[in-house]
Parts: structure tokens; sequence; C-alpha cells
């Protein structure tokens, strides 16, 4: 993405938010945003992120013009059948553990 502002088009070639006087995202709304997200700022940079904030915004206005669809979705099972084999026995499930009580596995004690 270019810094120039005479580059950002959005996507039908139509100008995005410019982040002029009117623009969405302000200075202040950028340096709200990287104080919660604990980033510093240079001037420079505020301004650069105030305009990128604004040209998203423009993009989503943009999706937002975008009609809906209407669709039939065509759903397919994936999913083998199941069936139903054999399990282990209880001996056989506490045989490889290292200790067992009661007929249960026995864990390390969590306080």
């Amino acid at each position: 993405m270019s810094d120039s502002s005479d580059d950002r088009s959005g996507p039908e070639g139509d100008v995005a938010c410019d982040g002029g006087e009117d623009a969405a995202v302000d200075v202040e709304e950028v340096e709200h945003v990287a104080e919660l997200a604990r980033v510093d700022l240079d001037p420079d940079e505020r301004e650069q992120f105030t305009e990128q904030f604004a040209d998203i915004l423009g993009y989503f206005e943009t999706l937002d013009e975008v009609p809906e669809h209407d669709r039939e979705e065509e759903l397919v099972n994936v999913m083998r059948p199941d069936e139903v084999e054999e399990g282990l026995t209880r001996e056989e499930a506490l045989a490889n553990a290292p200790e067992s009580e009661d007929g249960h596995f026995r864990g390390p004690r969590v306080s």
C-alpha cells in the first residue's frame, strides 16, 4: 500500500475515506486505541494509522452495499456411519495405568 492518499481506492475504483475533516476516525481515537493496546506511536504513525483506519472503514461501507443473495446450502454428510465395536474390559484398560484403586484410575492429588 502506498503512503500517497491519491493512490487509495476501493474495490470498485471509488476513492475510499480520505481521512479528511469528515473522516470516520480521528487522531484522538487512534491514540485511544493505541493506549488500550499499550502501543506507543509517534506523530507520523498516528496520522498514518488514522488514514488507514478510515480506509478500512470505507471498505466495510463498500461491503455493506453488496447485495445479499438467498441460496440453498447443499449439505453433504461427510461422516462415516457409526459402527459398534467391542471395547476394552475394565481390567484391560487399567493394565497399563501407573496406579489404580478400586477399579478406577488413580491420578496425582490436586490441591
